[in-house]
């Protein structure tokens, strides 16, 4: 199968996904009646799961070993945010937040077919390497959905006051439930960041081949890091909520992001080089 096909199957049936939640959630009037995700639905979202995985398999692993980029952390970020997000669906209903996810893993499913990445990861033989990365991308995919998630919030919250409510709002949880979720979010991905950052900070030489040194995404990953702990120290001593825990919540998203996909979209793209 030509490469740009193994990208474009997922992304198309994302894009389909996206455009049905758009027209039978978002748009549908509050009177319609409420339901989560009907059975081929949730069949149709674990087939685009599935074909999402088989395209990241496919570039992710090279005879010349695993290579790695940008576009290929961004997929592999909505992956797992969407697989999450599938499993949790399971549990609690999500509705309106599938309408924000499926644009974004469409977009993100695509990224490997039109920015390939040359860039092979170094100690990817490494037991302790392969700990540390699986472990950054589950803390990464699990603040992609907790942003998400606060987006959410906030239009909700916004509909709320505006008196315009769709079936999709009106079926979401309460407010207060929806940020007990998103702080469950959080604090999990947080322990995961800690890991990350602590296991990269000590165990650099290790994990790297090289010894530690302040660059600029150990920076940006330190200042997401106290973002996020700042964000859970004032929800335990000051009960932050609300558009606060929002925007602290999309500021250390943004920051996280800068740490690594913005460094590495700068070199692949913007500076034309692998390193």
């Amino acid at each position: 199968m030509p490469a740009i096909l193994l990208h474009l199957l997922p992304a198309t049936l994302y894009a389909l996904l996206g455009i049905h939640f758009w027209h039978s959630r978002w748009r549908a009037p509050t009177r319609a009646p409420r339901q989560g995700l009907l059975p081929w639905e949730r069949a149709l979202m674990l087939a685009a799961l599935v074909a999402h995985g088989v395209s990241l398999h496919a570039v992710f692993f090279s005879p010349e070993g695993i290579r790695f980029g940008f576009s290929l952390a961004l997929s592999l970020m909505l992956w797992l945010a969407m697989l999450f997000y599938w499993i949790e669906s399971l549990y609690a209903r999500l509705e309106g937040l599938q309408t924000l996810a499926m644009p974004a893993a469409a977009v993100c499913a695509l990224l490997p077919a039109f920015f390939p990445d040359p860039h092979l990861l170094e100690n990817a033989g490494s037991a302790l390497f392969r700990a540390h990365f699986v472990v950054a991308m589950l803390a990464y995919s699990l603040f992609t959905l907790a942003a998400l998630h606060a987006v959410l919030m906030a239009v909700a919250e916004r509909s709320l006051h505006g008196a315009r409510l769709t079936r999709a709002i009106s079926a979401l949880p309460p407010l207060l439930t929806m940020e007990t979720l998103l702080f469950r979010l959080i604090g999990i991905a947080f322990v995961l960041l800690t890991l990350t950052v602590g296991s990269g900070i000590l165990f650099s030489e290790a994990l790297f081949g090289k010894a530690f040194r302040l660059d600029h995404k150990t920076v940006f990953a330190i200042i997401s890091w106290l973002l996020f702990g700042s964000l859970l120290i004032g929800r335990h001593a000051w009960g932050w909520r609300g558009k606060k825990a929002q925007y602290w919540t999309l500021a250390g998203f943004i920051a996280l992001m800068l740490a690594y996909v913005g460094s590495r979209f700068v070199a692949e793209v913007l500076l034309g080089r692998a390193a």
